[in-house]
């Protein structure tokens, strides 16, 4: 379950108001106070645009007592998944000082990241393992099979569509 506790601190730490991230996010300051103070949970293209805002990795919100430890075993991976959506984030780095995260991402068969795209800053870099994924980058459509790859700037609005009958499995990386 999301942190909206952990993400007040983060927001005074860096001395941000509401305000101040809301107009990072281009979220409502009504809606990040009800997910600070956990009366709701973020969409998945919410919870990107808040760690792309506070310059935190999305595995923050959901830290546990072994993440400093610089290997993470086959079944100690993180896993994160946010209310009312069927995608699944296997964590497979622990938090570190660096700027990358690297994750598997799992959706389900018929399911959309967002209803809308989204846009972040950073760069990010897909592997399809399983399945099919639809990527919608800016104005442009593209479908990925297994075997394939992509890599964009974070910043070009994007959304993520399994189109497949069968769980879609990718790599990602994602640098801010």
């Amino acid at each position: 379950m999301f942190n909206g506790a952990e993400l007040r601190e983060i927001r005074k730490q860096k001395r941000l108001t509401l305000q101040n991230l809301a107009d990072k996010t281009g979220l409502s300051m009504s809606l990040l106070s009800q997910i600070e103070r956990g009366l709701v949970d973020p969409t998945v293209g919410t919870f990107w645009k808040i760690c792309s805002a506070l310059d935190v990795p999305i595995n923050h919100f959901f830290k546990g007592k072994d993440d400093e430890e610089p290997v993470i075993r086959k079944n100690q991976h993180k896993l994160i998944q946010l209310k009312n959506t069927n995608v699944k984030y296997h964590v497979l780095t622990p938090i570190q000082a660096g700027k990358i995260e690297f994750l598997l991402i799992e959706i389900e068969p018929g399911e959309t990241l967002e209803q809308e795209q989204i846009s972040h800053s950073g760069e990010e870099c897909g592997y399809i393992l399983k399945g099919e994924l639809k990527v919608l980058l800016a104005d442009r459509e593209y479908h990925l099979y297994e075997g394939d790859s992509i890599g964009f700037n974070s910043s070009s609005p994007h959304r993520f569509i399994n189109p497949g009958n069968s769980v879609s499995l990718a790599i990602w990386a994602r640098a801010t």
